[in-house]
């Protein structure tokens, strides 16, 4: 009987002394490069970023109404050629632009730039998975007062110009 009562205490004091070990999610990274990657902010969400999302709508956004402008005037430029081309003189450019060469360069302007604005808007939304990536992984780390930089400014001592260095220090 002593025997059982002391294995059930005995029991109690290792429960106590275990501590709950808090496990890092390591899927958590893709799982809002993932949410990202289906609705770009959504991975922001999830890190409860809530600031970046007008700055990731405003980029994509932004980017998406200049291409959308660009190949609207590229259209308007190529059917104005095609017109003077087929020997039409009633295009929308004709009191403004006299040679056919002017709508080829206006052309080609505006599917540079239509073009350029696509490149933008890929760039703009790999970067929103990336941010959201990178910002699930920053938060695993444990970032504390024991890792500290210290900018500085220093005279030296031979020229007496002023330097600037910086101070890593890590305390144990």
């Amino acid at each position: 009987m002593l025997c059982h009562i002391l294995l059930v205490f005995g029991q109690q004091i290792i429960v106590d002394d275990i501590q709950k070990i808090e496990n890092e999610d390591p899927l958590r990274p893709a799982k809002a490069a993932f949410y990202s990657a289906v609705l770009p902010g959504l991975g922001q969400v999830y890190n409860k970023r809530y600031w970046k999302i007008p700055l990731v709508y405003g980029a994509i956004g932004t980017s998406i109404y200049t291409y959308d402008q660009n190949h609207k005037n590229y259209l308007r430029y190529r059917n104005a050629y095609k017109r003077r081309i087929a020997g039409y003189n009633d295009d929308e450019f004709i009191n403004l632009i006299a040679s056919t060469d002017r709508l080829i360069d206006g052309q080609e302007f505006y599917k540079r730039n239509r073009d350029r604005s696509m490149i933008f808007i890929l760039g703009f939304y790999f970067l929103n998975i990336l941010d959201a990536n990178i910002d699930a992984h920053l938060k695993q780390y444990n970032v504390n007062s024991d890792l500290t930089v210290k900018p500085y400014l220093n005279v030296a001592p031979i020229s007496a110009q002023l330097v600037a260095g910086m101070q890593v220090a890590l305390t144990f």
